[in-house]
C-alpha cells in the first residue's frame, strides 16, 4: 500500500537543485506540507558535487524570488556585484558595457553551490517540509498520484501525494511519467555547442587578477568565454564553444595555440599550467 505523504494539501516535489529547494520554501511558508525528494546525496556533506559549477548572474527577477522567502539580503551579502560586462577583444582594447544608469543598476556573482546549500538549510528548517536523499523518482501514476522512488535506505518507496511539483531537470523524469499517462507533445533538440569551465587564481599578492565588479566576456562569434568574479578573489570562467572545436583539442600544444588565437590577455592570468590541467584537456564538453 502507499504511504501517504502526510498533512493537509501535501505537495511533493522531484528534484532538490535551485528551483526545487526553492518551490519548498515558498510552499513550506505557505502552510503546505513539503515533502522534497532528491536523487543525489546532500551536497551540504559532499566535497565534490557533480553537475554544473557555472556561478549564477542574479538579476531582478532571482532577487524578487529570494526577497519573496526573506533570503535576498542573506544572498547578498556573499554575492559580488557587477555593474558592468567588460567585453575582451581580440585587439586588446577592453571597453565596459554597464546594465544601467545608476549605481544599483547591476547583477551579482552568486555562487551556486552555495545558494542551493542555503536554500536546502532553510527548508530543512521549517517544521512543514521534510527532505528525502538519495530518493529519485522510478515511476509515477498521475491519475492517483502515486509515486515510486528509489530509496537508498530501504529498496522501494510508494507514497501518495495531492499535487506533485517535477523540478528535476533537463531530463526529467517527471516529465517522461506525463508522456505516458496524457497526449503530450515533446521536443527535444541538442545544440551543437558544449562548455567547460576553469580558474582564474588571484595574484600572487592575493587579490583579483582583473577588475572584479564585472562579468568579463570574450566574444568570438562561434564561441565565447566568460568570467565572473568570487569570494575567493578567483574568477570561474565558462568557455562556450562547438563540439567540434573542443575535439579539435586534443594536447597541450593545440591549447595553447587555440587560446594565443583568441584568449591572449587571459593566458598569463589563468597560467599556462593550470590550463594544461584544466577540464579543457581531461573532460568532454557538457
Amino acid at each position: 500500500m502507499p504511504e501517504p505523504e502526510d498533512g493537509n494539501k501535501g505537495v511533493t516535489i522531484v528534484g532538490g537543485g535551485l528551483v526545487g529547494s526553492l518551490l519548498a520554501v515558498s510552499l513550506g511558508q505557505r502552510g503546505l506540507r513539503v515533502h522534497l525528494h532528491e536523487s543525489r546525496s546532500d551536497i551540504r556533506r559532499a566535497a565534490e558535487v557533480s553537475g554544473r559549477s557555472i556561478n549564477l548572474a542574479l538579476s531582478h527577477r532571482g532577487r524578487e524570488a529570494l526577497r519573496a522567502v526573506g533570503l535576498e539580503d542573506e544572498v547578498l551579502s556573499t554575492a559580488i556585484p557587477m555593474r558592468a560586462r567588460m567585453i575582451h577583444p581580440l585587439s586588446g582594447n577592453q571597453y565596459s558595457i554597464p546594465y544601467g544608469t545608476k549605481r544599483d543598476d547591476c547583477i551579482y556573482s552568486v555562487n551556486r553551490r552555495a545558494l542551493n546549500e542555503l536554500l536546502l538549510t532553510k527548508a530543512e528548517e521549517s517544521p512543514n517540509i521534510s527532505i528525502h536523499f538519495e530518493s529519485r523518482l522510478l515511476q509515477a501514476d498521475l491519475e492517483t498520484n502515486t509515486l515510486v522512488f528509489s530509496d537508498g535506505a530501504t529498496g522501494k518507496k510508494t507514497v501518495q501525494t495531492e499535487f506533485v511539483f517535477g523540478c528535476d531537470g533537463a531530463h526529467s523524469t517527471v516529465r517522461r511519467q506525463m508522456m505516458r499517462w496524457g497526449r503530450l507533445n515533446y521536443q527535444q533538440e541538442y545544440i551543437q555547442h558544449g562548455y567547460r569551465e576553469l580558474t582564474m587564481p588571484p595574484t600572487p599578492s592575493g587579490d583579483f587578477a582583473m577588475e572584479p565588479n564585472f562579468l568579463h566576456i570574450w566574444p568570438h562569434h562561434e564561441f565565447m568565454m566568460i568570467a565572473l568574479p568570487n569570494r575567493d578573489k578567483s574568477f570561474t570562467l565558462t568557455l562556450f564553444m562547438p563540439c567540434s572545436v573542443f575535439e579539435s583539442i586534443r594536447n597541450e600544444d593545440s591549447l595553447l595555440t587555440f587560446f594565443r588565437a583568441h584568449f591572449p590577455d587571459s593566458i598569463n592570468k589563468i597560467g599556462v599550467e593550470r590550463l594544461y590541467k584544466s577540464t579543457l584537456l581531461t573532460r568532454r564538453e557538457r
